[in-house]
């Protein structure tokens, strides 16, 4: 595949190596940040007697800073290529860790937070989605797809291993071992692993500047729908993912089999993610959105039902959350083309990451106010609501561009 050059071949890196190097750095990414709570928040909390909700709010802090600088490394990004901004990422999330590990009180665990906060905004996925559409353009797509496989597999990675370094080491010592890894295991690989950039350019592959027909400044109206419909996804999954054993439970479920119904959902995404990587060049990622929005809403609405098939439930929710991760990187690709990737995912993550740090708090309100299956039934309302919006926006693209039965390209 050709990715352009930068004078020196660098830019020609195979996609074998960089989308692997890439998947690795977003298990620990992930595992050392978004993760981290579900795991640490109690031994944090037995061990020091803070309060558990600010403990867990330190994650909320983290997601409204990435949120606040999205847009910034969005535009660095296309300035001067992902490489910097992921190589900063490795260095934030360990200093970040690194606080945690030696925090003294609440408020310097909670300034930890904030620079774990700038180093989520660096790394997690958005940056790396947008590193990959400035390399490889519009052949980014599979790409993306291929590197939401790895990173489906970070809890299933990092809860194992935080759980050993807390048993072995102490929550201290878990802290410390993520910073030991972002700095000997992820900064190495983006340092050596990842092509340099020319900077100050686009880097479009040089057979797509003639075809590229995407819209290159998007509509507001697009705009706006593709960013409130990402915005509410992103904001369904965060207050599910945090509360679906207390739902699980609500149903009359015991904790185990709700530990075991709820485990599904991992299979299922990257399930889902594996079926899309087989069958997504064929078709228009909006229909990829389409058919995640739908998943969720029918899962979510089987499980408000309190069907005897819990199962089902939770593999169309998980199906549909692994398919959204896919949705968010490759619409916009398809709809405004690789020129302005970076800035148009960091202006698409600032209102999604402000929203996962407060969905949180919206579903234990929402739960304590008006009871498990209301607050659930709540949020399948606005799963349908999303869903809606999806549909709009199929309709303002199909209005407006090519045939969307097709491959965008």
């Amino acid at each position: 595949m050709s990715s352009g050059t930068d004078g020196g071949g660098d830019l020609r890196r195979s996609p074998r190596i960089v989308v692997p190097v890439l998947g690795v750095t977003q298990i620990l990414a992930w595992g050392s940040s978004y993760y981290l709570p579900a795991v640490l928040a109690k031994p944090i909390a037995e061990a020091t007697g803070w309060s558990l909700s600010w403990i867990v709010g330190g994650l909320s802090l983290g997601l409204l800073v990435a949120g606040l600088a999205s847009p910034l490394v969005g535009r660095r990004i296309k300035s001067n290529g992902g490489r910097p901004i992921l190589i900063a990422s490795a260095i934030l999330l360990a200093a970040g860790q690194s606080v945690l590990a030696i925090a003294p009180n609440l408020g310097i665990f909670l300034i930890g937070w904030v620079v774990i906060g700038l180093g989520m905004g660096a790394g997690l996925y958005d940056p790396a989605f947008s590193t990959l559409g400035r390399l490889y353009g519009h052949g980014a797509r599979q790409l993306i797809t291929a590197l939401t496989l790895f990173g489906g597999f970070a809890s299933t990675v990092c809860w194992p291993l935080s759980a050993f370094l807390v048993s072995e080491l102490g929550w201290r010592g878990a802290c410390a071992s993520y910073a030991i890894i972002q700095l000997c295991i992820s900064l190495p690989l983006y340092v050596f692993a990842l092509p340099k950039e020319r900077v100050g350019g686009d880097i479009i592959p040089a057979n797509e500047v003639e075809s590229d027909v995407s819209m290159r400044t998007p509509p507001r109206s697009l705009f706006l729908l593709l960013a409130t419909t990402i915005m509410i996804a992103s904001m369904v999954s965060t207050v599910i993912s945090v509360h679906l054993l207390t739902l699980l439970q609500a149903h009359g479920l015991t904790m185990a089999a709700a530990v075991a119904l709820g485990a599904l959902v991992g299979p299922s995404q990257v399930g889902a993610r594996f079926i899309e990587s087989l069958i997504g060049q064929y078709h228009h990622p909006i229909w990829t959105k389409l058919a995640s929005v739908s998943s969720v809403l029918i899962g979510l609405a089987l499980l408000w039902a309190n069907i005897p098939l819990v199962f089902l439930a939770l593999i169309f929710y998980g199906a549909g959350i692994g398919l959204e991760s896919i949705a968010r990187a490759t619409l916009p690709l398809a709809l405004f083309g690789p020129a302005d990737y970076g800035p148009i995912m960091g202006r698409l993550a600032r209102p999604s990451l402000i929203a996962q740090a407060a969905a949180p708090s919206i579903g234990a309100a929402l739960i304590e106010s008006f009871g498990a299956s209301n607050a659930l039934g709540a949020i399948v309302f606005v799963a349908g609501a999303n869903l809606a919006l999806a549909i709009l926006l199929y309709r303002h693209i199909a209005t407006t561009r090519q045939p969307l039965a097709l491959k965008a390209h």
